[in-house]
């Protein structure tokens, strides 16, 4: 094998319930895009990895650098390439960045093994690739199953990510306000036993999703985690005064993610630009598109 390229991609996410308490989640796709690029060939000596980042930092490649790894073991071959991405999803922000960077990598790694593997490896068994890399290299505490399959089968998604089961996946349009501050957050520092402590109200946000409330599910779920984990709830306050129905903290913060339509947004627009502090409004939609069919 040499010089075979191959291409992937997948989105962010927002959340609608944060699986840290109970193990359950739910998220959405969200058309900001994580892009890889993956190289196989003898003429590299072991596996390395790059991430393109416009600031100019220099930014841990094991995540990546793993999916390559874990997809190479998997057809027993010479663990001998070379991922690199790029992205527009803002890292350390709360928009699993970390999930579309393993799902790009791993879709890349298998469309440069070609169709045969493709065939082999259905939607289910890359995103599990990703959520084991994960875990491997300490960036996720539950593997983050549930933000893993939105970001890579895109619309809504209800997982139990102990079992690592897909519950349920539902297509919902909405466009999507995000507010983004520029301190980043990341996962692996998240006070857990407080996160724990709120678990039997994150399971009745987890019903609520259960039976399609999703708005219901994510702002409650929004306003249990901004008191576990110390954040302030006053952008949730806004957007619930400017009439939006579906809001929350997303992820382990800092972001916070609104279903807004014409109007809310507007009003939010407004509202949140009234907010203290450095940060940055993002206008998307909910991604409905899945980037890995299902192997039947």
């Amino acid at each position: 094998m040499s010089g075979v390229k191959g291409y992937g991609k997948a989105s962010g996410a927002g959340t609608i319930i944060n699986a840290i308490a109970i193990n359950k989640g739910s998220a959405f796709g969200i058309d900001l895009w994580t892009y890889a690029e993956v190289e196989l060939g003898d003429d590299f000596r072991g596996i390395s990895g790059a991430i393109e980042d416009e600031s100019g930092k220099s930014c841990d490649t094991r995540l990546i650098e793993r999916c390559l790894e874990l997809v190479l073991r998997k057809f027993d071959l010479p663990l001998r390439g070379y991922v690199k991405t790029r992205s527009e999803v803002p890292m350390g922000s709360g928009l699993k960045s970390s999930s579309a960077a393993a799902n790009a990598a791993v879709v890349a790694t298998l469309d440069a093994l070609g169709e045969e593997a493709k065939a082999e490896i259905g939607a289910l068994d890359a995103i599990q690739i990703g959520v084991k890399a994960a875990l491997d290299v300490g960036v996720s505490i539950t593997g983050a199953f549930d933000d893993a399959c939105a970001s890579l089968l895109g619309g809504i998604v209800i997982t139990d990510n102990k079992k690592m089961e897909l519950v349920k996946r539902v297509e919902k349009e909405s466009e999507v306000l995000i507010l983004v501050p520029r301190r980043q957050a990341f996962t692996a520092d998240t006070d857990v036993k407080r996160s724990r402590l709120i678990a039997p109200w994150v399971n009745l946000a987890y019903e609520l999703a259960l039976t399609d409330k999703f708005e219901d599910a994510m702002t409650l779920n929004g306003f249990l985690y901004c008191s576990a984990l110390n954040f302030d709830p006053e952008p949730m306050l806004k957007a619930l005064e400017c009439g939006v129905k579906g809001v929350s903290l997303s992820g382990t913060g800092p972001s916070f993610v609104a279903l807004v339509n014409e109007e809310s947004e507007r009003r939010l627009r407004e509202a949140w630009s009234e907010l203290e502090g450095d940060w940055m409004l993002i206008k998307r939609r909910i991604n409905l598109i899945n980037q890995y069919p299902l192997k039947r």
